[in-house]
């Protein structure tokens, strides 16, 4: 049987999703709903209607995102190598970051009454669980704790390049660094190739 036409409501809705998450990539949390309005091209009403609260549009945008976040945790935890999977775990969550802006903000920041938006509480729990899994095995350092991965995520979000190919490269070759000051006795594998950075740009008067 033919499908059934999308309703107007659900088309008003996709092209809000998809102006949100293009937005949130490219400049991060603090656009304006006005601007997410104009570049899906509805009114505010409508936004507003779809998504009364931004909380609510950021937690649905990021869905997709928050899938493949939990599937790069739970393919580390499942490496029975506990080193080898929290290596993996931290290059492809960098990555991950460095690809998606806004992404990296709803995991760090705590929106008041968000619900968890980047599946941090479960990102926590697990890779704290195989941390300690590492340490025990001697390969991670006794003095590694959690704060020091949202260090290095928060470095991370401050990579500026030309391209999203570029600042992925330089993400690659910062997690390859971390890890190498994460391991115990660290065997300095070559590192990926160097990507140059460019400058934050200035912030506006």
């Amino acid at each position: 049987m033919p499908q059934k036409p999308r309703s107007d409501a659900q088309d008003n809705r996709d092209r809000i999703l998809e102006a949100a998450r293009a937005l949130f990539s490219a400049d991060g949390l603090d656009v304006p709903m006005r601007e997410i309005a104009r570049r899906a091209g509805v009114g505010p009403a409508t936004l507003y209607r779809h998504f009364p609260a931004k909380r609510t549009l950021i937690a649905e945008a990021f869905e997709e995102r928050l899938n493949a976040c939990r599937a790069i945790v739970d393919e580390g935890c499942a490496d029975p190598d506990p080193w080898r999977g929290l290596c993996l775990v931290i290059e492809k969550i960098c990555e991950l970051h460095a690809r998606d802006r806004g992404f990296t903000e709803a995991f760090l920041s705590t929106l008041p009454g968000a619900p968890d938006v980047a599946g941090r509480a479960y990102t926590v729990k697990a890779v704290a669980a195989l941390a300690r899994r590492a340490q025990d095995a001697g390969r991670l350092r006794p003095d590694f704790v959690l704060d020091d991965l949202l260090l290095v995520l928060m470095a991370n979000k401050g990579i500026h390049a030309a391209s999203t190919a570029a600042r992925v490269a330089a993400s690659r070759r910062f997690a390859a660094l971390a890890l190498q000051a994460f391991e115990t006795c660290p065997h300095h594998a070559p590192l990926p190739p160097a990507a140059r950075p460019a400058p934050a740009a200035p912030a506006g008067p």
